[in-house]
């Protein structure tokens, strides 16, 4: 498949808001997504492919206006690498699996880790758990 060939294949199974935000990069208003009040136990996935990202137990509320969490659910779900765009040097964060753009990683998080994954809602797919 080519790179035309999956562009057409992202437009029709994303909405124009998820296309920007996992195929184009851009950010999600702060405090506008879905997922940022979310609180029942579940999995954060990817809204491109489905990939398992963020696990509830991760999640916490850092006031940026996005949800965040401190650890991914498993290291290679996701991918990382020097984002300069706005005059700033971060890091950003992809889907490992089909490399969608979710958000930035930021050295300011709670323990264990005192990372803060800022993650566009409109990136992820809430799975609540089965109970």
């Amino acid at each position: 498949m080519t790179t035309q060939d999956d562009d057409a294949r992202w437009r029709e199974t994303l909405t124009p808001d998820q296309y920007r935000v996992t195929r184009e990069a851009a950010t999600e208003p702060p405090f506008s997504g879905e997922l940022l009040a979310e609180k029942r136990p579940g999995t954060y996935n990817c809204v491109c492919c489905g990939q398992d990202l963020f696990r509830s137990e991760a999640k916490f509320e850092s006031g940026s206006g996005w949800p965040s969490f401190f650890q991914p659910a498993r290291q290679e779900a996701l991918g990382q690498h020097r984002d300069t765009s706005l005059g700033m040097e971060r890091v950003e964060v992809h889907c490992s699996q089909c490399q969608a753009h979710l958000g930035h990683v930021f050295p300011d998080g709670p323990d264990p880790t005192g990372l803060r994954f800022c993650i566009n809602s409109l990136a992820l797919v809430f799975e609540p758990d089965v109970e």
